[in-house]
């Protein structure tokens, strides 16, 4: 049986960003997730300067492609407009992979399936054991079923449900396209192209919504790509699209059991205003290192839950949600 100090479950920017941190701090730590990486991942791909602030990432040291914009085309009805809002748009596929290996700790593939106490430390099935054991395996995540979903329920009025495809085209238009409530949507479409001849398409809307309407998922995203062909966007979207579902932000005050901690996705991170979870994801792996290098306190409820602090911001959250999380 192999021993560690700290295992996470999970190799996504919170599980990588906690190993990364702990490792610094001295500390044995090993990783394990259910695929190899480099790997596919479901996501527009988009992060904000905070979030390779947070990374201590400059943008001219990431070795992948990434693609700047200063401004995000938004388009809610007959209004089309551009806002002032650096972003940055990677690959998950080359992006997550770079987090893992630059953390410098082992990686294992392997598929948790059980986790039991044995005295003070967690033993997963029966080959590795750890003081410390932190929950970054995304929405379904095996720390968060064994040991949080009682303690922890999600609410399911803040489930997301996404259809995205990512792949190779020769794009002419470099700006981020955002459509919000098209054709009746409960949420929004994007269109985000990548460096190096990517284009991100897809759309998501709050699950609850999606599942009373005479519409599915499937029905928008077709009449989505007819969209993109009539403005000249995509002219053919090769290949089938992929769908995941994730949580935003709720009430997160059960985030630790003992020496338990959940970060990312996991926790249900994702801003209540543009459904965004990679920077809450970095931010909660930042946070979970703290606590456990430090022995210190571990909270995420002052983490913003909001991507902007703005009347569209306000809109959006309440739209997507049902109210504002200060209210």
């Amino acid at each position: 049986m192999r021993s560690v100090d700290a295992l996470i479950v999970g190799g996504g920017p919170a599980g990588s960003t906690c190993a990364w941190k702990l490792r610094q701090s001295g500390l044995d730590v090993l990783v394990l997730d259910k695929a190899a990486f480099p790997r596919l991942k479901l996501c527009a791909g988009w992060v904000t300067p905070k979030a390779l602030q947070d990374l201590e990432l400059a943008p001219a040291d990431y070795p992948h492609g990434l693609l700047t914009f200063e401004t995000l085309r938004l388009h809610w009805g007959p209004l089309s407009i551009r806002h002032a809002s650096r972003q940055y748009s990677i690959r998950r596929w080359e992006f997550d992979e770079f987090l893992l290996r630059r953390s410098g700790v082992d990686v294992v593939e392997h598929k948790v399936r059980e986790i039991r106490r044995d005295g003070g430390d967690f033993v997963i099935d029966g080959g590795f054991r750890t003081k410390y054991l932190l929950g970054a395996g995304g929405t379904s995540c095996p720390v968060y079923r064994a040991l949080f979903r009682e303690r922890n329920p999600r609410d399911g009025t803040l489930q997301a449900a996404t259809l995205e495809h990512e792949f190779e085209y020769d794009w002419q238009d470099p700006e981020c396209h955002l459509w919000f409530f098209s054709d009746g949507l409960p949420g929004y479409a994007w269109y985000v192209p990548k460096a190096g001849g990517h284009v991100n398409i897809g759309l998501g809307g709050m699950a609850g919504a999606l599942g009373g309407g005479e519409r599915k998922l499937r029905d928008y995203w077709d009449l989505f790509t007819r969209r993109l062909s009539k403005l000249g966007l995509v002219q053919a979207c090769t290949g089938s699209p992929k769908g995941y579902s994730y949580y935003l932000r709720g009430q997160v005050d059960r985030v630790r059991v003992g020496n338990a901690f959940l970060a990312g996705d996991a926790a249900g991170l994702a801003t209540r205003d543009m459904c965004e979870g990679i920077g809450p994801a970095i931010e909660s792996g930042l946070r979970a290192a703290r606590a456990i290098a430090d022995d210190t306190d571990y909270t995420l409820a002052d983490i913003a839950p909001s991507s902007g602090r703005g009347f569209v911001s306000r809109a959006l959250e309440r739209r997507f949600a049902g109210s504002s999380l200060a209210e």
